[in-house]
């Protein structure tokens, strides 16, 4: 049994004690009799909240271990509030295998940090040509089904993925990208990169994708198929402009903007650093307006953060041939409060980490009530302090924010009712 004091829910100053015993909210404020001889925990006036829900990450295991693994990314996931991760499955090998999803799960529930929830490949070896075995997958405890870290260029294999994973309830999640309009593009297409003289990345690559992807999807609920497309880090304005015109059709797709594509612009690429490389790269700041905006009137549906951990040497090289990636989930939910807290508000930047992410996979949606699930998070929204790489969790301990002043670190993150960061 655990129990938490000098806490306040979002919205009010009253303090306030939560007690948690067998993975779950025993109660509220309850009578010292009532919290048993268990640990106590101050949580230093910090502001509770559901832990935060990460549909996108990279942790790299199997066969990248060099670059992240399920302890350091499952850790720092909690260091930066998250109870739950969605990893993706371009490793070595490819998580393809039911086996494979079930050795993840196995072994990160011993770690003691994050709960990991797999995605599995929608095609064999991510080659985009042969379906995975999505039913086994599925009954293997995989979460979601995607190709992510190559884009679907067969869409008669999509179609056919989307037709298999809605009769099993599930999310097919896609890298929307032409890769044939992307070409050797490292960078946005446009002023910047004409300057610099780099190849570029056109914003119709995103958009063009997108448009095919969701005619796929319109076809598909026509004839009533249950079909579910979640667009991953959508980066342009066209793209998302495309999602709306869809959500207001009544189609069920949805889509997910990353910190970075709201905080970074392609004008940071002028450093020729190659920390600010991305797939899909950093827009104009129209387009970072554009996909605020969808923020603010409910088109983007969630946030996630696409964490993309390599080694130090890897993003050493030239812009042409280093890997594309920002590994940055310590710090998401203070990025976002410190640059957005005002714009969008604590109560909407939550839910967009919290609740939206579950409504996006069709879970529960968590909440603090007494009986729910004990996964929350305790945040300090008032001290400031500076990015600090070298305190990371994650193998990869660099980033385009190092020493900038943030609020809103996690105190402490508590899943399935246990303590698992505390700082």
């Amino acid at each position: 049994m655990i129990t938490i004091t000098n806490i306040k829910r979002v919205g009010s100053e009253k303090t306030e004690s939560v007690t948690i015993e067998g993975g779950l909210i025993k109660g509220w404020n309850l009578p010292t009799d009532q919290q048993g001889e268990g640990q106590v925990i101050d949580g230093q006036g910090g502001t509770v909240a559901p832990a935060l829900i990460e549909l996108h990450a990279h942790l790299r295991e199997p066969g990248q271990t060099e670059k992240e693994d399920l302890s350091s990314g499952l850790a720092a996931a909690a260091a930066g509030g998250y109870g739950t991760v969605v990893s993706m499955p371009n490793t070595s090998p490819v998580v393809d295998d039911p086996a494979i999803v079930r050795t993840l799960i196995e072994k990160a529930a011993g770690l003691g940090f994050a709960r990991l929830r797999p995605a599995a490949a929608l095609t064999k070896g991510q080659k985009g040509e042969e379906l995975a075995e999505l039913t086994y997958l599925r009954e293997a405890g995989a979460a979601m089904f995607t190709d992510d870290g190559r884009t679907n260029e067969n869409a008669r294999t999509l179609r056919l993925g989307l037709e298999t994973a809605g009769s099993l309830g599930m999310v097919i999640s896609v890298h929307a990208e032409d890769a044939t309009l992307r070409a050797d593009g490292v960078m946005n297409e446009g002023p910047v990169s004409e300057a610099l003289g780099l190849p570029g990345n056109p914003a119709a690559a995103e958009a063009a994708r997108v448009a095919r992807d969701i005619e796929i999807v319109a076809g598909l609920h026509a004839q009533g198929v249950p079909a579910r497309l979640h667009v991953q880090h959508l980066s342009t304005a066209r793209a998302l402009d495309l999602v709306r015109a869809a959500k207001a059709q009544g189609l069920p797709v949805t889509c997910e903007v990353c910190p970075h594509h709201l905080t970074l612009t392609d004008e940071a690429l002028r450093s020729f650093d190659a920390i600010f490389k991305v797939a899909p790269p950093l827009r104009t700041q129209a387009d970072a307006d554009h996909l605020l905006e969808g923020l603010r009137d409910g088109s983007v549906d969630c946030l996630a953060t696409d964490h993309a951990p390599h080694t130090r040497a890897e993003k050493e090289r030239d812009l042409l041939d280093a890997p594309s990636g920002i590994a940055y989930i310590e710090l998401a939910f203070p990025l976002m409060y410190t640059r957005f807290g005002e714009t969008l508000g604590l109560e909407r930047i939550l839910d967009l980490m919290t609740a939206a992410p579950a409504r996006v996979m069709g879970w529960e949606a968590p909440t603090l009530d007494a009986g729910a699930k004990a996964d929350l998070v305790i945040l300090d929204l008032t001290t400031e302090r500076p990015v600090n790489p070298a305190e990371f969790r994650s193998k990869a301990k660099f980033t385009p924010w190092a020493g900038e002043s943030l609020k809103g670190w996690p105190l402490l993150t508590v899943v399935d009712g246990k303590v698992a960061y505390q700082r």
